[in-house]
């Protein structure tokens, strides 16, 4: 598959959803702000443009979290 480039926006915004994700999973405080924060980022991502374009594929779904998962990992 080529690499599909994706907006700054919504790369963005899930790369922060795993962020959060990470720290829902690790902090017992804030919970209900963390869960709060997923959903609207849930919301953003999923009703972004780009999926309504050609190149917004199944396929290209996965490469998004894939690429947003690997920038989380990397950031301090």
């Amino acid at each position: 598959m080529a690499r599909t480039h994706f907006p700054h926006d919504l790369l963005a915004a899930q790369t922060a959803w795993y962020a959060v994700y990470d720290q829902l999973a690790t902090t017992a405080t804030g919970a209900a702000a963390h869960r709060r924060r997923l959903l609207e980022l849930s919301r953003r991502i999923t009703a972004h443009p780009f999926w309504q374009s050609p190149a917004g594929t199944p396929a290209a779904r996965v490469a998004l979290k894939e690429l947003a998962r690997t920038r989380t990992q990397t950031q301090p």
